[in-house]
């Protein structure tokens, strides 16, 4: 098999034919949608918490700021991904057939890489966040302290949800594609930003203060360690992968809607491990 092929394809070409992206090897779908729900709902309360804070406070430049940041938009990008994955997981759970699995096949695709995003970025966002952006001193405010950790902190753990609890298979090899193209993209933003507002995004990126060498070593830097924690991300899922199914046997939670043969098929025959670069 080509590194490159979806491994969501099944032996007929069909999209994630076992439901994969709705599922769960250890939670039961009814079980999995209300913790993606509510995943997606603090998510969002968290946002708009501090967008209302920012508007008593006479703060408003703050909300509208906040769209020029990484750390920001890759938490917008959490709770939409945990609202849809809640949509599609709930629709299996009471029809035995996910919404993702009735669209087009470009917006299925985009779900799936949108999959790769959530499960990469927020480790990134963690690590650039404690190392470079944190302030030395501690938070002045509770509020401060938990808005930050919330979004700087337990992002990490809703990727590390999606990780370990769905049946999704390795993130595929050309989704490191999308993960670099996106990250420049933002680098675009950033400067944009600085063009038409004149401040930097982030102090590691301001060109008045640092050479342009050092701007690059952090870019280059921040490149690196996405396709390394990209790397890991797709291994630990082969390893949940031949933990959960090759050696515990769980083929997965399944809806009593769903009439077909998932639980023969998934039962039967487990992911041929060399098709992810496992002997």
């Amino acid at each position: 098999m080509a590194i490159w092929k979806r491994q969501t394809a099944g032996r007929h070409g069909a999209f994630d034919p076992t439901y994969r992206f709705s599922t769960s090897w250890i939670l039961p779908p009814a079980v999995l949608f209300f913790a993606r729900a509510l995943l997606s709902l603090y998510a969002f309360a968290t946002l708009f918490y501090i967008f209302g804070w920012n508007g008593t406070h006479g703060r408003d430049i703050d909300s509208r700021r906040s769209f020029s940041y990484f750390t920001i938009l890759t938490y917008w990008g959490l709770a939409f991904y945990f609202a849809f994955a809640a949509a599609h997981t709930g629709s299996y759970w009471l029809t035995g057939r996910p919404l993702l699995n009735r669209w087009f096949a470009p917006l299925r695709w985009a779900h799936s890489a949108f999959y790769s995003t959530v499960v990469v970025y927020p480790f990134i966002v963690t690590a650039v966040f404690w190392a470079l952006l944190a302030p030395e001193h501690g938070f002045a405010t509770t509020k401060d302290l938990w808005s930050n950790t919330s979004q700087h902190a337990l992002n990490s753990f809703y990727a590390l949800f999606e990780i370990v609890i769905p049946r999704t298979e390795p993130l595929p090899f050309l989704h490191v594609v999308v993960i670099v193209f996106i990250l420049a993209l933002y680098l675009s933003l950033a400067y944009l930003t600085h063009a038409l507002q004149g401040w930097y995004t982030y102090d590691f990126l301001n060109l008045d203060e640092h050479s342009s060498g050092v701007v690059a070593g952090y870019i280059v830097g921040v490149l690196v360690g996405s396709i390394i924690i990209f790397l890991i991300v797709r291994y630990l899922i082969v390893l949940r992968f031949w933990l959960t199914e090759k050696k515990l046997g769980k083929s997965g939670k399944f809806s009593s809607h769903d009439h077909r043969s998932v639980r023969d098929e998934e039962a039967g025959k487990h992911m041929q491990m060399h098709t992810v670069g496992v002997k």
